[in-house]
């Protein structure tokens, strides 16, 4: 039987070896020389990314060697603790065999001790802490040996089990997906829209180059008055709020009485390269008056998600600079950002090498192809979204689940480059959006202390991509009623959590805290969807009802059907 010391032995050779690696890189960073960016980008030179350069690389040495030092102590504990739950260790033989059981718990250990070490160095800034805390998860992660074939029990019995065959699937699914450059997290041809997904009925009964606007026929006789405009974010697919019919925000909206419009943004080809911020803004100006002029109404309600809230917020804040704020009755906000002061783990991706990166590959067509950022994001959540399907898909040779979310998620979107370098970096970067009129919208300064527009701000409690600390401050900026709510769940669990699930929860503070700490503090947790809080705040805005006739039909009024729901923007790669 393998004793536990061996495995020290090997986990502190590997600790050995990469302490030298990352020394000799923060060496030779310091000296001017290129190097790889962790994954972040092409080689660049150090002085290109400011005085503190080779300050978090130099830590990385420093953790490794904490790591070593304190290695004895933690494999101590690990005994101690028995085994810790991990689904990439799930496996009988990561337990019953004893050559893989003590790999795994070496690899617990030391992986554990290597990002506890991180938060324990001292002189690291706020910036450079979080790009080491980023690159020393990528690379425990990484190292795990659930990702190598020869260090994965699973991966060997099946070869065996199979002739080998499952190596020569793996390597075609590896060539396939090299060939198209993208990972497949669902099979090809599993979902199709209109079919399987977005299929809740409507008609797009307007169009302009940049997006679509889709009108859904309602299911009750009457509906709400004020309608709804909903402006999904441009970076990826509208139908995320309308996946299969009982995941569907869109059906559920209009199965509570709303009249609801949805914007489909065109993915960016050379065509619309050079559209800029004022586009995007000019695009829900435009949007809100097609529908007001349609129905009649002086007043929409708004949902903007992701980007799309952190936009509608700058539209807000330049309908208020022309005194036509009223034309918004409300405006939900999911998991938006306006201050980015705490803007989470993508702030590891807006250094210099990154925007000189960006400005590479859009070169030539001024677009950034959407599996970049698609990669990006799978980065963010790279044990669930990256090994997962390399341990599947390569080293077992299986097919991915189908899997509906996992469909969407694949299903990447075209970026104008311009405009994604602009708004990493005046947003980002510089965080101008919190300084009055640091920036302006279609000639209107932006002000976001202006909006008076009722607002209710969903965050996700496990969101990494706009984390709660960070979405909670429309509070601290915007004036006017507002009602937040901390949902369960992250980025978009958090958001498509449909009453009929049972699923997660979501926690409300009728207090008025001042910070979300006093929020958590004081908040009242209920089981469920906050589905069903929010329509029943829309309601409290202006509960008016008229009859689903006329216009409200999609097709029906001054605006005739172009075609039917999804259209054929969100079908364009």
């Amino acid at each position: 039987m393998t004793e536990t010391k061996d495995w020290q032995d090997w986990a502190a050779v590997m600790g050995r070896t990469q302490q030298m690696w990352m020394k000799a890189w923060a060496d030779s960073m310091s000296e001017g020389a290129a190097r790889p960016g962790l994954g972040m980008g092409p080689p660049v030179d150090a002085k290109a990314m400011g005085p503190d350069a080779t300050q978090w690389m130099e830590a990385g040495a420093e953790a490794w060697a904490k790591g070593l030092d304190a290695w004895s102590q933690m494999m101590r504990q690990m005994e101690a603790a028995g085994q810790q739950a991990d689904r990439r260790f799930a496996a009988e033989e990561w337990s019953e065999n004893p050559i893989f059981e003590g790999m795994k718990k070496s690899y617990l250990a030391w992986s554990g001790q290597m990002l506890d070490t991180v938060e324990t160095i001292d002189g690291l800034d706020d910036d450079a802490r979080e790009k080491l805390r980023f690159a020393t998860k990528e690379f425990v992660d990484a190292m795990s040996p659930a990702n190598f074939a020869m260090t994965n029990p699973e991966v060997l019995k099946r070869a065996a089990e199979t002739g080998g065959e499952s190596v020569a699937a793996g390597m075609k699914n590896f060539f396939g997906d090299l060939a198209k450059g993208q990972m497949t997290q669902s099979p090809q041809g599993a979902f199709e829209l209109g079919k399987d997904l977005a299929v809740t009925p409507g008609k797009v009964i307007y169009e302009t180059p940049i997006y679509q606007l889709i009108q859904y026929t309602p299911t009750t006789d009457k509906v709400l008055a004020t309608p709804l405009v909903i402006f999904p974010p441009w970076i990826n697919r509208f139908y995320i709020l309308d996946l299969t019919a009982e995941k569907s925000f869109v059906k559920w909206a209009v199965d509570q009485g709303l009249t609801l419009f949805m914007v489909s943004w065109k993915s960016a080809d050379e065509s619309i390269a050079d559209i800029t911020m004022d586009d995007y803004v000019g695009a829900q100006v435009e949007a809100i008056e097609v529908v007001r002029a349609l129905l009649e109404v002086k007043q929409v309600h708004t949902i903007g998600y992701c980007v799309a809230g952190t936009v509608l917020a700058m539209t807000l804040a330049g309908l208020a600079a022309k005194k036509e704020a009223a034309r918004v009755a409300s405006a939900t906000f999911f998991t938006a950002q306006i201050d980015f002061s705490e803007a989470g783990e993508l702030t590891a991706f807006i250094g210099d090498e990154t925007m000189a990166t960006l400005e590479q590959l859009t070169a030539e067509t001024g677009v950034l192809d959407g599996r970049v950022l698609a990669a990006t994001f799978n980065l963010l959540r790279g044990r669930d979204l990256v090994w997962n399907y390399v341990i599947n898909n390569y080293l077992m040779g299986k097919e991915p689940r189908p899997f509906d979310l996992l469909h969407w998620n694949s299903d990447v979107t075209n970026l104008p480059g311009a405009w994604h370098r602009d708004y990493l970096d005046r947003l980002y970067r510089r965080n101008l959006m919190v300084e009055p009129g640091a920036i302006s919208v279609l000639g209107q300064p932006v002000d976001l202390t202006t909006i008076e527009t009722p607002m209710y701000i969903q965050a996700g409690e496990q969101d990494h991509i706009a984390p709660p600390s960070s979405v909670w401050k429309m509070m601290d900026h915007a004036s006017g009623p507002k009602r937040f709510v901390l949902a369960g769940s992250g980025h978009i669990a958090g958001v498509v959590n449909p009453p009929s699930a049972g699923k997660y929860h979501y926690s409300i503070n009728e207090k008025g805290p001042t910070s979300l700490e006093a929020f958590r503090k004081g908040a009242t947790r209920h089981e469920g969807s906050w589905w069903p809080d929010w329509i029943e705040w829309i309601k409290s805005v202006d509960s008016d009802e008229v009859e689903a006739s006329g216009a409200r039909i999609p097709g029906k009024g001054k605006l005739k059907a172009i075609e039917d729901a999804p259209g054929r923007y969100v079908k364009t790669r």
